[in-house]
């Protein structure tokens, strides 16, 4: 390399660090402004969720997926199983920063977080879902902590569930019908 290559070189380095123009971001917290090109991590957003994480805008065709499905086992527990499409999950102490396709996935039992997950798989406890229908939701997360969005909306999805008692709500008696004995009221489950 010549000598004013070298030095041109040099020049451009000082006036990118003078100028602040190589850094990272406009915001005192290092993350890009609304707007701004996080590529290829997409762009942060204004818009956050509800414990104020920002969204992380990226395109609908480089987007990741996620299903959620939701059996109840025999103990009146609950098997939630993730299905993801351009999505891995992050294993524990990765790097806190936006890699596209990559993070944790946060599950919430109506609108509040439950866990977060580092893989696709989690069993919810009957404890902590009372009798009645509630919305399970499952929501993507970069490993900065920010929502992956589409169109300005989370990738998430979401599953109603439906707890009934355990026990019989009211005590039931047979009673003999034309020589069956079959129970006057169903017992709730």
């Amino acid at each position: 390399m010549s000598w004013t290559r070298g030095v041109l070189a040099v020049l451009a380095v000082c006036v990118l660090l003078l100028t602040g123009s190589a850094g990272c971001g406009s915001g005192d917290d290092g993350e890009p402004g609304a707007g701004e090109s996080a590529a290829p991590a997409g762009r942060l957003l204004d818009t956050a969720d509800e414990q104020g994480r920002r969204y992380r805008e990226v395109d609908a065709e480089r987007a990741p997926e996620v299903g959620i499905e939701v059996q109840p086992e025999s103990d009146d527990s609950w098997d939630v199983r993730l299905t993801v499409r351009g999505f891995r999950f992050s294993p524990d102490g990765t790097r806190a920063e936006a890699v596209p396709g990559r993070g944790v996935a946060h599950l919430f039992l109506d609108g509040d977080l439950l866990t977060r997950l580092r893989g696709p798989e989690y069993r919810l406890t009957a404890d902590l879902v009372p009798r009645g229908t509630h919305q399970v939701t499952v929501r993507l997360y970069a490993d900065d902590d920010t929502v992956w969005a589409v169109d300005g909306e989370p990738v998430e999805s979401t599953a109603d569930i439906t707890a009934s008692d355990t026990e019989p709500t009211e005590a039931t008696e047979p009673e003999e019908i034309e020589g069956q004995t079959v129970p006057t009221r169903a017992t709730a489950r």
